[in-house]
């Protein structure tokens, strides 16, 4: 009796250090070994390496799981891995490692950018409702003053109902800000030059009409040559007086040096995720003004929320095995106006 064969997919883990022991469970670990033939355990730093369990797992592998920290594919690792057909992608943008040579191979390409936007547009609602009701602010006055106060006097230009906020840039996480933001009574403005007509609910305006009209501007748009420093001194110094830009996008997006008076003399408020360079210097005002809050690009995936990301690749995995199509196939074409 012959032995059945196992038409399993090989799969390779391919990821920085440390970023497999966050990003799966045991239970991720299993299925994944279910699903293919792969050493759950075995992760490879570097696709470089000409020898290794893990140059021999690359040889031999028709599917690589990768997330942050993977190896670029480039023509000469690809030689390396004369099997490979598709790359899972268990995070968003895949522009770090996917080269032109993944694509005129023919390499099929998925990505959990959609699990990765969620905790982005959760963060983003928050910050929006908080600018609102001046949250930062009046806590810091609260603790400076730890007394009573005439609040209600103090906060008539405060509160969230029909006041205008504006989002720049449709992408999966602007959409998904909007889709967050539908239950709630505001006025919601969309800037995106490759939209051509708006959710309902939403106004499709300008630019700078966005900045102009909005008492919290959100930034969601790619990292493009097109981006660079889009919202710059001319929308800054449209915004209203007290208005809120946020950023959870890239930092290049937004002119910094433009912005920083603004800020400095209190007239407009920032939450900013994102900055340019992505750490500032320890001088930076940013740090200390009180009408910023500053993160440290914590608005993605992190923590609990890397078991989405994971739980989505997998299902791409699942699909793959079973000759099913990606639900989250990425194309060339995508990237030129995409993260």
């Amino acid at each position: 009796m012959h032995p059945t064969t196992d038409h399993r997919p090989r799969l390779l883990l391919a990821m920085g250090p440390g970023v497999a022991e966050r990003l799966l469970t045991e239970d991720h670990r299993t299925r994944l070994a279910a699903l293919t033939r792969t050493d759950p355990q075995l992760v490879a730093h570097d696709l470089t390496a000409p020898e290794g369990p893990a140059a021999e797992a690359l040889a031999e592998a028709e599917l690589l799981l990768t997330c942050w920290g993977a190896t670029p594919l480039t023509p000469e690792v690809l030689a390396r891995a004369p099997r490979l057909k598709a790359v899972v992608h268990a995070a968003g943008s895949v522009k770090h490692h996917i080269t032109d040579a993944c694509w005129q191979r023919g390499i099929t390409v998925t990505s959990a950018a959609a699990a990765n936007a969620l905790p982005v547009a959760e963060y983003t609602l928050a910050a929006i409702l908080f600018a609102g009701k001046r949250v930062l602010r009046s806590a810091q006055q609260y603790a400076e003053l730890r007394t009573d106060q005439a609040w209600l006097a103090e906060s008539t230009t405060w509160g969230n109902y029909r006041r205008t906020v504006g989002i720049v840039g449709a992408s999966r996480i602007g959409r998904r800000v909007l889709d967050l933001l539908r239950p709630f009574d505001l006025d919601v403005l969309l800037h995106d030059p490759y939209v051509t007509e708006a959710p309902p609910g939403v106004e499709l305006v300008g630019l700078d009409e966005l900045c102009a009209r909005a008492t919290v501007v959100s930034v969601h748009a790619p990292q493009l040559p097109a981006t660079y420093r889009m919202i710059g001194a001319r929308q800054l110094a449209a915004m209203p007086d007290g208005a809120t830009l946020i950023n959870t996008a890239r930092g290049s997006l937004v002119d910094e040096d433009a912005l920083l008076p603004h800020l400095v003399a209190g007239r407009l408020h920032a939450v900013l995720d994102v900055t340019d360079p992505e750490l500032p210097p320890p001088d930076s005002p940013l740090y200390t003004l009180p009408n910023v809050l500053l993160t440290p690009h914590v608005a993605g995936s992190l923590g609990n929320e890397l078991h989405r990301m994971a739980d989505q690749a997998l299902a791409e995995v699942a699909r793959y095995a079973a000759g099913e199509p990606f639900a989250e196939e990425v194309r060339a074409a995508d990237l030129t106006r995409s993260a």
